[in-house]
C-alpha cells in the first residue's frame, strides 16, 4: 500500500447538493469508463476541480493511470446509490467471469455547479478494490447471492429520512464497540450480511436475525452516502485490525445497507487488506455457507 491520507481528512467539509438524475447519469458514465479502463474520464473531471483526491485502498494516487481506473474491470453486475444532499454517489461493481475477478465500491463527491442543477467536476473519488487475498474474496459467491436480493426503489409514502437510515449504519458499527447498544434491528430475511463473498448468517427469532458481533472494537471516521429512494447508506471506514499483520493499523472498508421500515434488509461489505489471506491463512466459516 501506499502512504495513507489521515482519515481525518476524508470525514471533513460540506457539500453542495445536485439533481438525481444528474447523479445517475454520471454514475452510469462512470461504470461505462472503468469496464474499458479509461481513466480519462475520471481525469478530465477531477482537473475541474480544485484539490482533487483520488484515494484507493487508503493510498492517495496522483497519477491514474496507475490506479484501478485504468483496469478494464467488466461488471457481471453493478448497482448505484446516489446522495441528492451531499452530491455524492457510491458504486458497486461486481466483476466474477473475466479472468482477474474484482468486487468494488467507489464513492464518488461530485462538484456541483453554483446553481446545484448540474456538475462541473469531482472533488473526491474513495475507491476500495478488492480481489483474490482480500477479506472473505469471494466474486463469484458475492455474484450469486446478490442475484436473490431485492433492491428496488422504496415507494414514497414509506421511505425513510436519511437521519433514519444513516442511523442503522451507525448502530451496527457503534455495536462493534458496545454491546449495550443492544442488537441491531435486522429483517429475518435473508438473515445473513455479504461479507466479502460469504454469508455471514445471523439467528432467526422470530421476525428478527440476531448477529454475533465483536463487542471492543471502535470504528471511527466514517464517510456516509445515504440514498432515501433506495433506503441505502454506504459507510466507509476504516477497520481497524482486520490484517493480522498489521496491528491495529485501519484497513480500507465499505458497508452498503438496505433499510427497510427501520430495519436493516442486506448488508454487502468489501474490506482490501495488505497481506494475502489478512494474515489469518484460510478460514473455516462452517455457519456462514
Amino acid at each position: 500500500m501506499k502512504p495513507l491520507l489521515p482519515l481525518t481528512l476524508l470525514t471533513l467539509g460540506a457539500h453542495a447538493s445536485c439533481p438525481r438524475p444528474v447523479l445517475k447519469a454520471l454514475t452510469a458514465a462512470y461504470v461505462s469508463a472503468q469496464t474499458v479502463g479509461n481513466h480519462s474520464f475520471i481525469s478530465t473531471l477531477g482537473r475541474s476541480a480544485p484539490n482533487f483526491l483520488y484515494i484507493e485502498n487508503n493510498a492517495v494516487l496522483g497519477d491514474l493511470s496507475l490506479s484501478s481506473l485504468a483496469v478494464p474491470i467488466k461488471p457481471d453486475f453493478h448497482r448505484s446509490i446516489h446522495d441528492v444532499e451531499q452530491c455524492a454517489s457510491v458504486t458497486e461493481i461486481i466483476a466474477a467471469t473475466q479472468e482477474h475477478p474484482y468486487v468494488l465500491h467507489t464513492r464518488i463527491i461530485w462538484q456541483a455547479t453554483p446553481d446545484n442543477l448540474a456538475v462541473s467536476g469531482i472533488s473526491l473519488i474513495e475507491a476500495v478494490v478488492t480481489d483474490e487475498g482480500d477479506w472473505l474474496f469471494n466474486a463469484t459467491g458475492t455474484l450469486n447471492l446478490n442475484a436473490g436480493e431485492k433492491w428496488d426503489p422504496i415507494p414514497v409514502a414509506q421511505q425513510e429520512s436519511r437521519a433514519e437510515i444513516q442511523l442503522l449504519g451507525d448502530w451496527y458499527f457503534d455495536r462493534f464497540g458496545d454491546v449495550e447498544r443492544g442488537d441491531v434491528p435486522w429483517h429475518a430475511e435473508p438473515c445473513y450480511r455479504l461479507e466479502g463473498g460469504l454469508p455471514a448468517r445471523g439467528t432467526k427469532r422470530g421476525e428478527d436475525c440476531i448477529h454475533v458481533m465483536p463487542a471492543s472494537i471502535r470504528v471511527p471516521y466514517r464517510r456516509y452516502v445515504v440514498d432515501e429512494e433506495m433506503g441505502a447508506v454506504d459507510v466507509f471506514m476504516g477497520f481497524p485490525g482486520l490484517d493480522r499483520t498489521q496491528g491495529q493499523r485501519e484497513m480500507p472498508d465499505s458497508h452498503l445497507f438496505r433499510v427497510e421500515g427501520g430495519k436493516v434488509r442486506y448488508c454487502h461489505t468489501v474490506s482490501a487488506c495488505v497481506t494475502a489471506g489478512c494474515g489469518i491463512g484460510e478460514i473455516d466459516w462452517p455457519d456462514r455457507r
